[in-house]
Parts: C-alpha cells; structure tokens; sequence
C-alpha cells in the first residue's frame, strides 16, 4: 500500500511540474454597447480543443498552455459576433469588446465545460422570442405550462415533468438570486407571483429541470428558474399598449447616469409600469398593477462590483374564479361568466436586493448577497359556493403580512490537478420568513367575518450548505458532485382555541433537516453532441402548520430523480435536445391552504421525455418546437385509483418567430395540452387545448409599433380546471369539474420610442 501510495504522489508531482511548464492567460469579455461584462462566453483554444466559459465579471482563465504558432482562440456566445484571434496577438488580462448581432443558432458551441444543457436553448429563445408579459415570462422555459384561475393578480397555477405544482410547490423560482417561493404562505406552500417583475427589464433566464443542481435547496423538484435583470440598458424607452376589454399599459426605462459614468464602469437605471385591464369575463376585473424597479450595478474598484435593486408592486382586482361545468351546461351562466362577484383580491410587494462580488488575487470569486421583501396578500375566494353554509355561502379570506430577510454567499476557486481543470464551489444560505396573522376565515361580502378557521403568527427560518466539486478530466469529460445540508427551524403562533389540528392557543415549534446529494456526468462525444447522465436527491419543505402537528412524522419528504440526455447539433443552424427522465416521491404532508386542512398524499413515480428542437433555416427564420411526455402515478393506490390529479401527460410548444431586415418581425406560436386526469380514477377528465398567439412588429432604431393577438382562432378553452364539490344556492351538491375560461381572441397594440 505504501508503495502503492509513493507512486501516486510521484505521478501527482511529475503531471505538476509538466503542467508548470506552460503559462497562464486570462481576459475580460465586454458589451461595446453597455461597457458591462459578458457572462457565459465561451472562450476555445484551438486545436488543442481545451475551453472556458466566463463568470460573472466576464473574465476567462486558462493555464498550462503550451502553445504553437498555429493556436488560436475564439469567443462565441448567442447573439454577439464571434471574435477569433491568434492566441501571439492577445495580451494576458486583455479587455475583449463583443459586439451585438441577430441571434444565430450558427453562434451555439457544444463542449464539455457547460454543466447546464438548457443553456443554449434559453439563450436563443429569449433574445428571438422576447417576452411581453408576466406569462410569456415562465413560458420560457420548454414543457412547462401556466394557468391564471383568480385573476391577473394572483400567481399561476403551474405544471412542469407531470406534476401539478399548483402555484409553485415543486418549482423553485427567484430573480437575480432573490426567492419568488413564499414558505408557509396563505394560499400556498412555495405560491409563487413573480408579477412584480418588469418583462423588459429580464435580460435573460437560467433554468434546469430536475433537481441535481446542489445550489439549489428547497422546492427545487421539478427544477428552477432565476430571472436575470439587466445590469444595464443601451437605451431609454416609453412603452404605450391599448387592447380590448379596457385594456391599457404604460412603460418607461431610463438610464439615470451619463456616458462619462458608463465608461467608468457604472450604470443605473429606473423602470415602472402601470397596467389596467377589465378582461374578457361578463363581469369586468378593473385589474390594475404598478409597478416600479431600479437597479445599479457597478466597480467599486478593481476586485469588487456592487448590485443593488430595489422594487415594488401594487396590485388589486376582481375575479370571476372558478366555475362548475353543470351550471354552464344548465344555462344558468355563461361559458365566461361569474357565481360570486366579490371574488378578487390585493396584494404588495417591496423588495431590496443587495450583491458585492469580489475577485481574488488567485481568480477565485467570493460572492455575497443580502436581500429584504415587505410583503402584503389578501384573497377573496368562493370554490364551492352554498356547499358548507347554505345561507351566506362559502367564500373564504387568505390574509398575511411577512417579512423576508435572506442571505446567500458562495465562493468558487479554479485549479488545476495536473492537466485536470477543478472547480471548487461552496456556499451558505438562511433565510426567514416571518408573517403576522396569517389567516383563513369564512366570510361574505369579502370583509364580514362568520368564521375564523386558521389565525396564527407564522416563523420558518431555513439554512442551507453545498459543496460541488467539478473535475474537467480532459476536452470530453466532466464530472460533477455535490452535496447539500438544509435546516429548518418552525414557529407557529396559534390564536384560534378552535384550531382543532392543535391542542390549543400558544407556540408551537419544530425543526427538521435532511442531506441532498448529487452526481452529474457530461460527455463530449463529437464537437456536435454532448451527452449527459444526471442524478440527484430534493425536497419540498412542508408548511409550518403541517410541521409543528404532525410531530414525528416524515415532515421534509424526500423526491429521488435521474435524467439522461442529449445536446446534439447535427448542422450549424439546428439544435436539438432530449432526454429521458424518471422522479420518485416519498410521502409526504400537505396543508390546503383553502381548507385550513392537512392532507395526505403517498408515494408517486414519474417516468416521461422531454423533446426540444430549434432549426433556423435562414437568418430571419427561427423555427422552435417542444414536446413533452409524462407518465406518473401513485404507488400505494390500486390500479385504476392510482392515477394523479391534474398531472400533464402530453403537452407541445411551438411556434414560427421572424425578423427581417426592413424591421419586421413577429411570430406565430401554439402551446397545446392534452387531456389529463382531474381525479384520481379518471372518472372526471380536465380537457386539453390548442391555443394560437400572433404577434406582429415593425421596428425601427428609433420606434417600435406592434400588434398582439391572443388566442388567434377565438376557441373555447378552459385554461384550469379542478374536480371540486358544488352546491348552488337551493340546489343539490355536484361533484364535477369547476373551471376558469381561457381568454378570448384578444387584441393588443402597442407603440414604443427609443432615446439616449
């Protein structure tokens, strides 16, 4: 063994010291519009094939080369003109300016050292698709499917690898770093309303399916999507929108720095939006949102960049809520109409978002971040009508108040072991969530209290840990692990004596933790396809009230997944991804927030594909399809009772996106959703839908004017749909499908103005 032990440090020093005998290079990649740095570019030695991809400062770092007269390297990145230089004619620490260009899929590279196989995709799909609200926002991301049942204003319902996500449970959501979840909320476990994010501002998203990314923790199920804001903005705009249904909106981005302060690495701008609409519904919504964001981002000096944001939401309307099928099909109201009127709600949100990432003299990277949310919600719903209270009715109040202080820290570090490129990363992360009179009451006419059936001050503080590890073994090969540690702290304060899921009035606490491990593997085959094996552990943390009643039992539930797949690009202008995937869940429990109640649901497996496509025939022609499968099930049910409810089966997006040179542009784009089940012996069937949105521009440097058109072809869909228990006033109780009407053919127009 010893023996064994001398010869492996020998080799570890002889690979050093051959490794010692090359030199290092490094270089910062740049906007030459924005001056700001470029992340993600990838950077290729050549022939020696070995690549990097930039950080967040935009800079690039290679070491131990040993080159010839022949070596060059190229920077490549979706939507800027690729740069090749002779690797004699760059100066080690050289600033690189990248100029913008139409996005070509001919700008997409396949190499081993990208770790995310969305990357491409996502890139490509925003800058040529765009995005024009909120909803456009989460569509993004391919396979995964929206549904609004209460309103503009409330957070969609979301469906993602067959799992009903409701409004954000099994999804982890946030924006530059800040969660979007809210833990232990009034609706909700992980509800998720990312409307106070300004579409214009979002500059890009990163998202991965599955849940192997060990930075992420708590809801990460299904996956995760960040938002990324801008760091700066090339030109001021004023954005005006009219449609039908008393639909308006009104934008304005501005820099508020000059071009001495760009040049110095500095920028600043403000963005808000004011949004109104009455919507398609026989009763009208009087949906208003406001909504303001600034963002500064800048080099303190030459080791530090400063990023703070800062944003804030008003929102309130009506909302014609959810239906039942029999009382359309009785005639007693129309496809589009409403059984309570006062449904609707409020809610606000202020948050501040604070980033210092530092570079060390070595390259590595600490990075550091300290954010706050105000946040108020208060909800209106009516789901079962005259089916508990045969006089006043059934409608209930959600209601909270909460503070949401977090932290997140990481520190990165790139060596080398020998010729093996390591990359070393590890993080912290708390976060606390504090809410005040976090209510669920039965009430009438919105405010009049019959019932108090949840009141309590609600505490959940979460900390978390990872390392990953990632080994560059050579231009093919790179494996990465990781490990994650999540704790969790719970406090509830109840004061309701009839509570009956407690013993009574006063605090109640709990904690829980659980280790998450996780192992990648990615594998260059050619420099046309990459391959990749993912595996990994999550959770979702259950709600506070779940936690502290149910002492003892399995509280933090595990989810166990694999996936395996493709990035492969056959020609220069087509793209494909593809991968096979499979999600196991423990049991778990579950508070309804609409009930007050804890419910529990058991094991469930899930085996399906995803399917991407991109194909850009010419320049101005961008060709996209997605196509999704599920198959998912309960194990501790019978079979024909075992099926989950809501959960997509089939779904596909697509869609034809134009740009030519005179400044027309626009697209034409389905999304299609087969049936699925509503309950859980597919008695009850939740029908799917094929829905067409156009959209047409001309723009000009200066202007933009454009026309968007939903639901192109004007069919009756219903856009969420639930097997709920109804009783209407004087009637028998039904149990049937209760749905919310998708939108009509709706028109939008919009004109915009472009200025320094």
């Amino acid at each position: 063994m010893k023996y064994i032990y001398t010869l492996i440090v020998a080799a570890l020093l002889t690979s050093q010291a051959v490794a010692q005998s090359g030199f290092s290079l490094s270089g910062k990649i740049i906007d030459s519009a924005t001056q700001v740095p470029l992340n993600g570019v990838t950077v290729i030695l050549q022939p020696v094939n070995r690549t990097n991809i930039t950080d967040e400062t935009g800079r690039f770092f290679f070491k131990n080369i040993t080159a010839s007269a022949s070596t060059t390297i190229t920077l490549s990145t979706v939507g800027y003109q690729k740069i090749t230089y002779q690797l004699s004619d760059l100066k080690n620490g050289q600033t690189i300016s990248m100029a913008q260009r139409q996005t070509q899929l001919t700008d997409v590279v396949i190499t081993a050292d990208n770790r995310n196989p969305y990357k491409a995709i996502s890139e490509t799909d925003i800058k040529l698709r765009g995005v024009s609200n909120s909803q456009e926002v989460l569509r993004i991301v391919p396979g995964l499917f929206i549904g609004q049942h209460q309103g503009g204003g409330k957070a969609e319902q979301i469906f993602l690898r067959g799992f009903d996500n409701d409004h954000g449970t099994d999804i982890n959501m946030s924006v530059d770093g800040m969660p979007i979840n809210m833990v232990s909320q009034a609706h909700g476990q992980g509800y998720a309303d990312s409307h106070f994010i300004i579409p214009e501002t979002i500059e890009s998203t990163t998202y991965e399916k599955g849940m192997y990314n060990a930075e992420k923790g708590d809801l990460a199920v299904t996956g995760f999507v960040n938002f990324n804001t801008a760091n700066a903005i090339s030109s001021d705009m004023v954005k005006v929108e009219a449609g039908q249904f008393n639909t308006y909106r009104i934008l304005g981005i501005v820099n508020l720095l000059n071009e001495k302060a760009k040049a110095n690495d500095q920028s600043w701008y403000a963005a808000s939006e004011y949004r109104y609409s009455d919507s398609y519904f026989d009763n009208p919504q009087h949906f208003s949102r406001f909504n303001f964001f600034t963002k500064y981002h800048g080099k303190l000096d030459d080791n530090n960049w400063l990023t703070i944001s800062a944003s804030t939401l008003y929102s309130k309307w009506k909302a014609s809520g959810q239906i039942p099928e029999s009382a359309v099909d009785q005639g007693i109201i129309g496809f589009y109409g409403a059984l309570d009127p006062n449904e609707g709600g409020v809610t606000s949100r202020t948050n501040v978002n604070a980033q210092l990432l530092t570079i060390l003299s070595d390259h590595d990277l600490i990075k550091n971040q300290l954010y706050y949310s105000r946040y108020k919600f208060d909800l209106h719903t009516n789901f079962t009508f005259y089916l508990v209270d045969t006089v006043n009715g059934d409608e209930i109040r959600q209601r909270e108040a909460r503070n949401l202080y977090g932290y997140n820290g990481n520190y990165i570090r790139e060596s080398y072991l020998g010729n093996i490129k390591v990359t070393s990363e590890a993080g912290l992360a708390a976060r606390l969530d504090a809410t005040t009179n976090s209510e669920l009451s039965h009430t009438v006419n919105d405010f009049t209290l019959i019932n108090p059936i949840k009141l309590g001050d609600i505490k959940e503080l979460g900390t978390g840990a990872y390392l990953k590890e990632t080994f560059q073994l050579n231009s093919k090969l790179t494996i990465n692990a990781g490990l994650r540690f999540d704790q969790f702290y719970y406090q509830y304060n109840n004061k309701l004596a009839s509570d009956t899921t407690l013993s009574g009035v006063g605090i109640y606490k709990a904690s829980n933790h659980i280790i998450s491990p996780k192992l990648n593997l990615y594998y260059q085959a050619t420099d046309k396809m990459q391959l990749y094996l993912l595996m990994g552990k999550g959770f979702n943390s259950n709600d506070t009230r779940v936690v502290v009643a149910e002492k003892g039992l399995q509280t933090l539930p595990a989810a166990y997944g694999a996936d395996w797949g493709t990035v492969f690009k056959p020609a220069a202008n087509l793209l494909f991804n593809a991968a096979l995937w499979y999600s196991y869940l423990q049991k778990e429990y579950v508070y309804a927030g609409d009930g007050g109640t804890v419910d529990f649901t058991g094991r469930t497996q899930r085996i399906g594909f995803d399917f991407s496509g991109r194909y850009q025939p010419i320049k101005a022609i961008y060709l996209d399809a997605d196509l999704n499968y599920a198959h998912g099930r309960a194990l501790d049910e019978s079979r024909g009772d075992n099926y989950i409810p809501l959960a997509p089966v089939w779904s596909s997006t697509g869609g034809i996106t134009y740009k030519l040179k005179n400044g027309l542009n626009g697209s034409l784009r389905y999304r299609w959703l087969g049936d699925r089940p509503a309950n859980a012996s597919y008695s009850l069937k939740a029908d799917g839908y094929f829905v067409n949105d156009l959209v047409l521009n001309y723009t000009k440097p200066k202007y933009e004017v454009g026309l968007t058109i939903n639901n192109l072809f004007g069919v009756k869909w219903k856009e969420t749909q639930f097997e709920t228990i109804t009783r209407l006033k004087g009637q028998a109780a039904v149990d049937g499908i209760a749905f919310t009407a998708g939108t009509k053919f709706m028109t939008v127009a919009h004109v915009s103005y472009f200025f320094k």
